[in-house]
């Protein structure tokens, strides 16, 4: 693995046990921040340090893209899937306090039956509850359905099923580099007391074939 130094610096790339080593040496943790590189990036840091600057960087982009608008495309016949990820994009978008316009646009003869564009739509909006909300009822303009769809205040929006699942995989690596690691125990040769009065597996005793003169 490529390892970066508690001072910034590239070490250069090495074992995984002699980071370690490198970390402890250094009072600090040794974390994995670019787990798909070739090969991967960690970090000799402290790991509540390193915490809170991530989370003030992500503090920082929020406020940034606060205002920002995204488009998300529907069509009647959305395939389930294909719901199933364009409702990830939209929750991403509203954990980075950004807004997403829906747009469901009408092909032919779906025009004749726009309720089915409008189940389509109104399903995105439950599945959106938890994150946003909208700012007015879904409605046709033209040959399609937008809206607008806001997202609620941090205090009140659920997490991002991604954020939580990488909480506890972070939550459990830390565990595991914070765990003390049990010294092999050395191996022990035992001689059983017994073993000159056993009979040796390949024949008798090699004692019994000794002759020792009487009286010793």
């Amino acid at each position: 693995m490529r390892v970066i130094g508690h001072d910034g610096q590239q070490i250069g790339v090495i074992a995984l046990n002699d980071a370690l080593n490198l970390a402890r040496q250094q009072g600090v943790d040794l974390v994995e921040i670019s787990p798909n590189a070739v090969p991967p990036v960690c970090r000799i840091v402290d790991y509540g340090k390193f915490k809170y600057e991530q989370s003030k960087k992500d503090k920082d982009s929020k406020k940034s893209n606060a205002g920002k608008v995204k488009e998300i495309q529907l069509s009647v016949k959305i395939d389930p899937h294909d719901f199933a990820t364009k409702l990830q994009h939209a929750v991403d978008f509203f954990s980075e306090d950004m807004k997403v316009k829906i747009a469901l646009r009408f092909r032919g003869r779906e025009m004749a039956h726009t309720e089915y564009g409008f189940q389509v739509v109104n399903k995105f909006i439950q599945e959106c509850a938890p994150y946003a909300t909208p700012e007015m009822q879904p409605k046709v303009i033209g040959k399609g359905i937008n809206l607008m769809l806001n997202p609620l205040p941090r205090a009140k929006r659920a997490k991002n099923p991604k954020a939580v699942e990488q909480e506890a995989e972070e939550v459990e690596m830390e565990k595991k580099e914070r765990q003390p690691k049990s010294q092999p125990k050395s191996a022990k040769v035992v001689i059983p007391t017994d073993a000159a009065e056993k009979p040796s597996d390949f024949g008798s005793s090699p004692f019994s074939q000794v002759n020792l003169p009487e009286g010793q």
